[in-house]
């Protein structure tokens, strides 16, 4: 088992240096999903939510939340970000699903993983946030990362 880096000799939480890492093109995509009602799903197609454009105001949402993960993930590297991509698609064979894709790119030296989690998490939360007034039983969920590549530690697929 590797050990845990994010500790220091006393045991107590330091954010790691990776001042030594190599610099290497590092990519992200995380995803997550937001199940709704039919009423919320045809306000979000239709542009009919009071509050707005759901889907335009979730997505910026998500790429401000990606870009300032350093600033609620206590031990994640504050990040030159060179991308930030925020899809969504949608699932109506066994009721309102909307998938949700976030992917972060860098050239630097530790990965965007977080980032990436981050802005899936917070463009759900935005979905529910903006549509809750119509009903607050909806789920958000799974969250999970599904690829990252770039440095030492090489690629992972889910």
């Amino acid at each position: 088992m590797n050990q845990l880096t994010h500790f220091n000799e006393q045991g107590r939480a330091k954010m790691v240096d990776v001042s030594d890492k190599s610099v290497s093109t590092r990519t992200a995509v995380a995803k997550s999903s937001i199940k709704v009602n039919e009423v919320i799903h045809d306000q979000i197609i239709n542009h009919k939510n009071k509050k707005g454009d759901v889907l335009g105001v979730a997505q910026v949402a998500g790429i401000m939340a990606a870009k300032n993960t350093s600033q609620i993930i206590p031990m994640c590297h504050p990040l030159n970000l060179s991308g930030i991509d925020i899809s969504f698609e949608w699932d109506i064979s066994d009721g309102y699903e909307i998938f949700i894709t976030c992917t972060v790119k860098t050239t630097g030296q530790t990965g965007v993983e977080m980032e990436a989690l981050t802005g899936a998490s917070a463009t759900a939360l935005t979905i529910y946030d903006m549509t809750k007034a119509v009903d607050k039983g909806m789920i958000i969920g799974p969250t999970y990362l599904e690829h990252k590549s770039g440095g030492k530690n090489g690629d992972f697929n889910r």
